[in-house]
């Protein structure tokens, strides 16, 4: 059983990636973050309950949905928010902006906006730890979307082949941008999928943080004992349209409101007064402390200074 200060830990994270991702919804509007956003908001549970499992030292692997990703594994809402709005105090010195937030520190290679690109390069990742016999492992997350892609299919079968020590994260939230998941796949679980590289596949409830919790930490010992990668396929739902400027009117309001029933943070609140770890008071006192560092990072990113033009071919790699 997980111990209480995880569990608490746990449900602040979530809270944390549910209040920076409705202030940047609106911070947005006011023209305060250039670009666009693709919010996280509906799928913390998948985020929280996987980097739970994953030591400081551990990699993961991102995409063009990066906020919750990036807080989960420990990253500081301060450098992320002035990076979204391009400022030189971000996590990428405002050079990546939304969709490519990066850093080392907490294990987060740059975020990778090309759907399905990242899951090769976490098979090169996780090859060198395997050869440098480091213990570490990388947990990659993708969207359903993904699977039909050559390079999906290029970097499992190489990872399986090789016994990689990878964690294949499908948020599968059911809609690639506007098209539903069963235009695209016959298959009834993504998780199927895995039996043709030879490795195990698991669905779970990727609205339940501590199902998506126990999941992953047998693929994460999996991986450690160099047993090679697992597909975990997490059913879960984003809120909003695909991106911030997507009302999603492609989705049957029916559905939408079935699964706004099952939100992953008041599931898991009412779990854990149930279990006797959390009350109402001490909730609300974690709710204050998440939006008051919230708006602490705001004032962060907005007294930052923009990066000088003479640094933009700094930090080139080629």
């Amino acid at each position: 059983m997980t111990d209480e200060a995880t569990l608490i830990e746990m449900y602040r994270k979530m809270l944390k990636i549910r209040h920076f991702e409705q202030r940047v919804y609106y911070l947005f509007l006011e023209g305060a973050i250039p670009g666009t956003l693709h919010l996280y908001t509906g799928q913390e549970a998948v985020a929280v309950g996987v980097c739970s499992n994953l030591r400081r030292d551990d990699f993961i692997l991102s995409t063009h949905r990066p906020h919750g990703h990036y807080i989960a594994k420990g990253g500081g809402v301060d450098r992320l928010m002035a990076e979204l709005f391009g400022k030189e105090t971000g996590c990428c010195k405002g050079k990546g902006g939304s969709m490519h937030i990066c850093d080392f520190g907490v294990g987060m290679p740059p975020a990778i906006a090309i759907v399905g690109a990242n899951v090769p390069i976490a098979a090169g990742i996780a090859l060198s730890f395997k050869m440098n016999v480091t213990g570490q492992v990388v947990a990659c997350f993708f969207g359903e979307g993904a699977i039909n892609q050559g390079m999906w299919h290029e970097g499992v079968n190489i990872a399986a082949v090789w016994k990689l020590p990878v964690v294949l994260v499908c948020e599968n939230n059911l809609y690639a941008a506007s098209t539903h998941v069963s235009k695209a796949t016959l298959v009834r679980n993504i998780s199927e999928r895995a039996c043709a590289y030879g490795i195990p596949g698991v669905v779970v409830d990727g609205n339940d943080v501590l199902a998506v919790f126990e999941a992953t930490k047998k693929a994460v010992q999996r991986a450690r004992q160099g047993l090679g990668p697992t597909l975990v396929d997490c059913l879960t739902y984003r809120h909003g349209g695909h991106s911030r400027g997507d009302p999603a009117t492609y989705r049957p309001k029916d559905e939408v409101e079935e699964w706004l029933k099952k939100d992953p943070i008041p599931r898991f609140k009412a779990k854990l007064i149930e279990m006797k770890i959390l009350t109402e008071k001490k909730s609300e006192e974690i709710e204050k402390d998440i939006v008051e560092e919230i708006e602490e990072a705001v004032k962060f990113a907005r007294e930052s200074p923009l990066p000088l033009a003479e640094t933009a071919l700094e930090d080139i790699y080629a």
